[in-house]
Parts: C-alpha cells; structure tokens; sequence
C-alpha cells in the first residue's frame, strides 16, 4: 500500500487554509488529502510549526531541512522516497501514486438534496 506524507511549512493551521486571503494551492491539498482520507488512503500532512518532532524524526525531512533550510517546504515523502522538494503534489501525481482516476480527488457535491416546500 502506498504511504505519502507531505511536510508543509509553518502554516497557522494545521490545513493552512485560514486568514483573510486563502492560497487557492493550499485549499486544493486539503481537499485533496481530505479526501484520500475518507477513501481510507494512507496520506499524512505534517506543520512545521505544530509537528516539529516529526521533521526530526523523519531522517529524510531532517536532511533536507539542515541541507536546504526550511525553504524546501513543502516536500513529499512517498514510501519512504522523497519525490518532490518546494512544492505540493498535483492531484494527477497523487491520483498515479494511489492508482485511482484524477477525477476522484474532486469533492463531489450532495445530489440527493430534499426539497422543501413552505406553505
């Protein structure tokens, strides 16, 4: 099974996804890992600035950052691989790396809405 895990910078969050302007590339990894989640993908985003001790303990990420500084970030472990340094995963490489359609990364809206009607 395949197990990726990305190391985002210090974001004020743990999704980075708050604040008065959103990164729209921040919205689009939440949703992303979001959802790989509830298909029940092995996928894991760590905060530099609330999960310091997993930089550390990523022998791979601590190289990186004592080589490159935290500049590096985002980078992407993927089976024990580091496989992208300084920017996030495309949702076409995470759909290749768990073998599922591109499409299914996308949050898909109810459509089974009820219809209410007032008298």
């Amino acid at each position: 099974m395949t197990k990726v895990e990305i190391f985002d910078p210090a974001l004020c969050c743990p999704t980075g996804v708050c604040g008065p302007s959103v990164d729209p590339e921040l919205t689009r990894v939440a949703a992303a890992v979001f959802t790989l989640e509830k298909k029940g993908f092995d996928i894991k985003r760590y905060n530099l600035g609330n999960e310091p001790g997993m930089f550390v303990e990523n022998l791979i990420i601590n190289q990186v950052l004592h080589e490159k500084g935290p500049d590096a970030l985002p980078a992407v472990v993927v089976n024990g691989e580091m496989l992208k340094i300084g920017e996030y995963p495309s949702n076409e490489e995470l759909a290749t790396w768990f073998g599922i359609q591109e499409s299914d990364l996308k949050l898909k809206k109810p459509t089974n809405l009820l219809d209410i009607k007032f008298k």
